[in-house]
């Protein structure tokens, strides 16, 4: 029988940079559901919109790659796709391969919010680059 890998103890400064880490992961999280918010949308639904606004070569998802890109079940995609629809931020089309499938496409609307959002978020994200710089240079 193999012997159990030793314990390893890390330093405090470890675990000092991985709190400061996650700490500024989420303070970016929390930008980002303001921002959302002020834009009339839930996290979530940030998250599909840009799920698929960022898919790649493609311009359109499955509720199958919404489930899996935001990582929750598959009926909980169809109610937000169905939210989203609602409000007037996707539409639902007929998959051109299998007209049984259906795949969610952005609408005029939701291209316009998305724009928006994506300045915001890359002008937070440009804001905090040193810092995270230098929090992961101390896991080198």
């Amino acid at each position: 029988m193999p012997k159990a890998a030793p314990h390893r103890k890390f330093p405090k400064q470890s675990y000092e940079a991985l709190a400061d880490f996650r700490y500024a992961l989420r303070a970016f999280f929390a930008f980002s559901e303001q921002a959302a918010d002020g834009a009339g949308l839930s996290p979530q639904q940030y998250q599909a919109l840009l799920a698929i606004k960022g898919a790649r070569e493609r311009s359109e998802l499955s509720i199958r790659e919404i489930a899996d890109r935001l990582m929750i079940r598959h009926h909980t995609a169809v109610e937000l796709v169905d939210r989203l629809t609602n409000n007037g931020f996707v539409a639902r089309v007929k998959d051109k391969g299998d007209a049984r499938r259906v795949q969610v496409r952005l609408t005029a609307k939701a291209e316009r919010v998305m724009d928006g959002l994506a300045a915001a978020h890359l002008r937070e994200l440009k804001g905090i680059r040193p810092v995270l710089e230098e929090l992961l240079a101390q896991f080198d």
